[in-house]
C-alpha cells in the first residue's frame, strides 16, 4: 500500500476517511465522530469509541490495533513498546524531555551509527534534521501507540532525573573525608526519606505490578546495582543504577519493611504493604543478605487475588479437584504439599484454607513469614528471637481451640512431632515439605524421626506440585509430536501422543518468549490401605511408588503431559521442571 500524501499533524477527519476506505468503519460512524472535533491524537479519540471493525472477524478497534493499521497505511514499521527492553540512557541521552514531548517522539535505542525513534505523528519531521545533525547518526523512524509514547516518556525521563539527582546527592555526602563512616551511617537513614529515592522506589514497585513480576531482585555489583524482575519464572534485567543510588533504594525499602537500616552484616526479613495501579492492596515480603559488593534484597510480590482462585484456575483438572476435595473434607489428619521453593505450595494452601474457612470453624496458621494477610484466618508469624518457633507455635495453637491448622513448613523433628500430635488430637493439619515427589515425603518424615506407626495413623495424602509456563495464546503454533520424547515423558503410564502439540513462537504480547503466565501440575497420592501396609521401618520407596501408581496416582510427568496435550505448555517446559525419569516401578517385581 502506498503511503498517503499528507503534511503536518494527523487530522481526525482524514484518519476516519482512511478507515472508511479500508473497510474498518462505516461512513455514517465517521461522519458522526468527525463532527465533534478534538485536540487529542486522532487514534486515541477513535479508540475511545469502542468500535469493532465492520469486516470479519469484527475485532475491537483498540488504540494498539489502530496503531498497527495506521503504520501500514503510512508505510512505517509498527513498533510495540516493551519497557523491559528499553535502554534508559539511550532514551534520555538523545534529546531532552521538552523536545521529545513537543514533537511526540521517543528514542528507543542507539547504537554506533543508528538511532531508532518512535513517532506518533508520521508526517511531522521538523525534528529529524536536528537529531541527525547533533548525533551524527542515521535516524530510523518507527510508528508506535501515542498513548504508550506519552506514558513512557513521562515515566522514564522522570526516573532518569531522580537517579541522576540521587547520585549527585550521594556523591556530595561521600565526599566528606574524616567523618565518612559516621556520615554514611546517618545518611543511610536519610536516604530512605530523600524525595528522589522515594520517586525511584515508587516507580520500581508500580512498574513491577504493571509487568506481572513475581519477584524484584536488587543486586549490588562493582560500581553499580542491577534491578531485575522475575516474570513467569524467568529473570529480566530492568535497569542498572549507580551503586550509591542502589544503597539509597535499599535503605528506603528497609524503612518501609521495618528493618534495621544500619544493620548490613546479617540477613533481615521484612514486609511491605502498598497498592497496585488498580488500587488493590499488595503484600511484598522483603529479604536481605550481605554479598561481596553490599546488601542484596529480594522482594516477593504476592498476588492479592491468589486466595480467591478456584482449584481449576490453579491448574487442577476435574479428577484432581475431586480427589483434593475428598482429602480436605477429613475432620483430622495431616495433608502434605511438597515441592521445591517457588513451586506454588503456599498458593495451593492459601486457596485451600480460603475454601475451608467458614464462620463455624477456627482456622489458624503458623508461618515464617506470613506471606499474605487473609481476614478469614488467624495468622501467626514465627519469631525465633522471641522464642516462638514452628513447634512452639503449634503447641500454643492447640490450646486455642483450632479446627484446622496450617504449618508453614516441616523442617525438623520437633515440628514434625507436634504436627503429628495435633493430627492425633482431632485437628486437620496442612503443611509443606521439600521433596521431589509425593511418595518421597513419607520417607523424608521418617528421616526426621517420625515413627512409622504415627505416619500410618495420621497422614491422609500428599500433593507434589510444580509450575510450568503456559504458551502464549496469541502466537503459539502447531508442530509435530516428538514421539520418543513423549514416551520418555509419560512413562510409567501408557498415554499415547496427542494428535497435535504446540510450540512457542514469540510476539509482542509475550515479549518474544512464547510463554504467558504459569499453571500448576500435580501428583496426588492418597494414603489407601495398600500404602498404609507398606509404611514401616523398612519402607521401600520403589514399592511405595508402585502401590501409589496402582492406586491411581498420576505422576508429575504424566500430569505435565496432559497439559501438553491440552495445548497449554510444551514437552520441553515439562521436562525442565519435573524430576528426571527413573526406572518404571510398575515393571519391577515386588520385593519378597
Amino acid at each position: 500500500m502506498r503511503p498517503p500524501v499528507h503534511q503536518g499533524k494527523l487530522q481526525l477527519r482524514q484518519v476516519l476517511q482512511w478507515l472508511v476506505e479500508d473497510g474498518l468503519i462505516t461512513a455514517k460512524s465517521a461522519q458522526a465522530l468527525s463532527a465533534g472535533g478534538s485536540q487529542e491524537h486522532p487514534l486515541l479519540v477513535i479508540a475511545r469509541q469502542n468500535w469493532k471493525s465492520v469486516g470479519k472477524p469484527h475485532s475491537p478497534l483498540s488504540a494498539e490495533r489502530l496503531t498497527e493499521w495506521l503504520a501500514k497505511r503510512v508505510d512505517l514499521e509498527y513498533f510495540r513498546i516493551d519497557p523491559l527492553k528499553l535502554d534508559l540512557r539511550s532514551i534520555t541521552g538523545v534529546v531532552s524531555f521538552a523536545y521529545a514531548s513537543r514533537f511526540q517522539i521517543m528514542p528507543l535505542r542507539a547504537d554506533d551509527d543508528t538511532i531508532t525513534v518512535a513517532v506518533s505523528e508520521p508526517f511531522v519531521s521538523d525534528w529529524l534534521d536536528t537529531i541527525t545533525h547533533v548525533s551524527k547518526k542515521n535516524v530510523v523512524r518507527v510508528f508506535a501507540n501515542p498513548l504508550e509514547i506519552n506514558r513512557y516518556l513521562n515515566q522514564l525521563f522522570k526516573l532518569n532525573e531522580s537517579i541522576d539527582s540521587a547520585a549527585d546527592d550521594r556523591n556530595k555526602i561521600s565526599a566528606i573525608g574524616n567523618f565518612e563512616q559516621l556520615i554514611e551511617l546517618g545518611a543511610s537513614a536519610r536516604d530512605g526519606e530523600d524525595q528522589h529515592i522515594v520517586n525511584i522506589v515508587d516507580w520500581l514497585l508500580q512498574y513491577a505490578f504493571d509487568q506481572r513480576a513475581s519477584d524484584i531482585h536488587l543486586e549490588p555489583r562493582r560500581g553499580e546495582g542491577m534491578l531485575r524482575f522475575r516474570i513467569d519464572g524467568v529473570l529480566h534485567l530492568v535497569h542498572s543504577v549507580p551503586d550509591n543510588v542502589m544503597s539509597g533504594i535499599l535503605s528506603r525499602l528497609k524503612i518501609l519493611g521495618r528493618m534495621d537500616v544500619s544493620e548490613k552484616r546479617r540477613p533481615q526479613d521484612g514486609r511491605v504493604k502498598t497498592r497496585s495501579p488498580g488500587g488493590q492492596e499488595v503484600e511484598l515480603r522483603a529479604s536481605t543478605i550481605p554479598t561481596a559488593f553490599g546488601e542484596k534484597m529480594v522482594l516477593r510480590i504476592f498476588d492479592p487475588d491468589t486466595v480467591i482462585k478456584g482449584f481449576g484456575e490453579l491448574g487442577f483438572d476435574k479428577s484432581e479437584t475431586q480427589r483434593w476435595n475428598e482429602l480436605i473434607a477429613n475432620p483430622n489428619g495431616i495433608i502434605l504439599v511438597s515441592g521445591p521453593t517457588g513451586s506454588g505450595k503456599t498458593t495451593t494452601l492459601y486457596s485451600t484454607l480460603k475454601q475451608l474457612a467458614k464462620p463455624t470453624l477456627n482456622v489458624c496458621t503458623i508461618e515464617d513469614p506470613i506471606e499474605m494477610i487473609e481476614a478469614a484466618f488467624n495468622q501467626t508469624q514465627v519469631q525465633p528471637n522471641a522464642g516462638l518457633s514452628f513447634a512452639d507455635g503449634v503447641r500454643t495453637l492447640m490450646r486455642q481451640d483450632p479446627d484446622i491448622i496450617m504449618v508453614g513448613e516441616i523442617r525438623d523433628h520437633e515440628t514434625a512431632d507436634v504436627a503429628i500430635q495435633a493430627a492425633l488430637t482431632g485437628h486437620l493439619v496442612l503443611t509443606t515439605i521439600h521433596t521431589n515427589d509425593a511418595p518421597s515425603s513419607l520417607s523424608r518424615l521418617m528421616e526426621l524421626g517420625v515413627p512409622p506407626y504415627l505416619l500410618e495413623a495420621t497422614v491422609l495424602g500428599v500433593l507434589a506440585q510444580r509450575l510450568v509456563r503456559t504458551l502464549c495464546p496469541h502466537c503459539k503454533q502447531e508442530e509435530p509430536v516428538d514421539e520418543v520424547l513423549w514416551k520418555n515423558l509419560v512413562r510409567p503410564i501408557k498415554f499415547g501422543p496427542p494428535a497435535k502439540v504446540f510450540a512457542p513462537v514469540g510476539c509482542d504480547e509475550c515479549r518474544g518468549t512464547g510463554f504467558l503466565g504459569r499453571v500448576g501440575i500435580y501428583e496426588m497420592m492418597m494414603i489407601d490401605p495398600q500404602i498404609r501396609s507398606l509404611i514401616d521401618k523398612d519402607l521401600n520407596l520403589r514399592s511405595l511408588q508402585r502401590a501409589a501408581l496402582i492406586g491411581g496416582m498420576v505422576p508429575l510427568r504424566v500430569a505435565g503431559a496432559r497439559k501438553v496435550a491440552a495445548g497449554l505448555t510444551t514437552l520441553g517446559e515439562v521436562m525442565r521442571v519435573v524430576p528426571p525419569p527413573q526406572e518404571d516401578p510398575l515393571l519391577q517385581p515386588a520385593p519378597a
